[in-house]
């Protein structure tokens, strides 16, 4: 910003007493000073504005992130149960596959025996 020494405030000092004259000076300094005041008023707002701004954009993005992994998470768990879900089916087709075999088995046996006997 523009930086002020004593000297050059001295100046500036002197040179308004001497534009503005004794009696206009205090009420322009106090003009000045309230003109300051909202100045830095409005640039605390505009500032302040800007770092909501950020945080809000930067809640989005991790909202986004999160999101994601959660997506991917999920996925992940669709496979495992897709592939759990077929191992299972396999398993019951197997072991159904067996009973049949036993059962065809059995009857085979007992018709054998039926013959063996007649």
């Amino acid at each position: 910003m523009i930086e002020l020494s004593f000297t050059k405030l001295l100046l500036l000092a002197v040179i308004a007493l001497v534009v503005l004259g004794p009696e206009k000076l205090p009420k322009a300094a106090r003009m000045a000073g309230a003109m300051l005041r909202r100045l830095r008023m409005g640039w605390d707002n505009v500032r302040g504005e800007v770092e909501r701004e950020l945080q809000v954009e930067e809640l989005r993005r991790a909202a986004r992130e999160a999101a994601e992994r959660v997506e991917s998470a999920g996925r992940v768990v669709d496979a495992g149960v897709r592939s759990a879900h077929s191992a299972v089916n396999g398993t019951l087709t197997d072991a159904a596959a067996a009973d049949v075999a036993a059962a065809h088995g059995a009857d085979v046996a007992v018709k054998d025996a039926d013959h063996g006997r007649a």
